[in-house]
């Protein structure tokens, strides 16, 4: 929306357009004294309202410019202590995962060392164990052999027998010791599964 000083401004042009020219003349008009007074005078007497106008829509400008800076620079800060503050966590936060990182660490050598503890004892237990059966199988198979032997001469039902009851035992050794290699190969794989648990931790 235009001020009145910019329609008076307007009007003055409008009516100088209008006039007409001096004879003889094309720069020189001829104009109503009255009419173009009087558009001069309420020019004079808007211009103050309006300049008082202007000054107070840049004041108040001002004052919004200045508001908005301070808000501005408000915000810049509260930023920079939020920034600040979030850096420090960040550093208290990389010194607590370094110290749980060297914890885990520490509790995963000390796991393995006591599966590996246990992984030799319970080996050097089932070797052991392998070894006595084995060897009261084979004292029990030289003894039921001797016997065979000895009583081939004199006792020809009986040696059957013995001979069929040999068999017997000589399976049952050997499938003893396929299930004693089928159960170090799961020991092994159990040892394996517990390593990779502990990798995982």
């Amino acid at each position: 929306m235009s001020s009145r000083i910019e329609q008076l401004i307007d009007e003055i042009e409008e009516y100088i357009e209008s006039c007409k020219y001096q004879p003889l003349s094309t720069t020189k008009i001829i104009v109503n004294k009255e009419e173009i007074e009087e558009l001069l005078t309420e020019l004079r007497q808007k211009t103050p309202e309006e300049i008082k106008r202007y000054q107070k829509i840049i004041q108040n400008k001002e004052a919004i410019l200045n508001d908005a800076k301070e808000k501005a620079q408000t915000m810049i800060n509260e930023a920079a202590e939020h920034t600040t503050e979030l850096i420090n966590e960040h550093e208290i936060m990389q010194q607590a995962y370094a110290q749980a990182n060297e914890v885990v660490q520490l509790a995963t050598r000390q796991a393995q060392d006591i599966v590996d503890q246990a992984t030799m004892e319970a080996n050097a237990v089932r070797e052991s164990a392998m070894q006595y059966v084995d060897g009261l199988m084979a004292n029990v198979e030289n003894i039921l052999e001797h016997a065979i032997e000895i009583s081939k001469a004199h006792y020809g039902n009986l040696v059957n027998d013995l001979t069929s009851l040999n068999d017997v035992v000589s399976g049952n050794r050997a499938e003893f010791q396929a299930q004693n290699a089928g159960t170090e190969d799961d020991v092994l794989s159990g040892r394996h599964a517990a390593d990779d648990d502990l990798d995982v931790m």
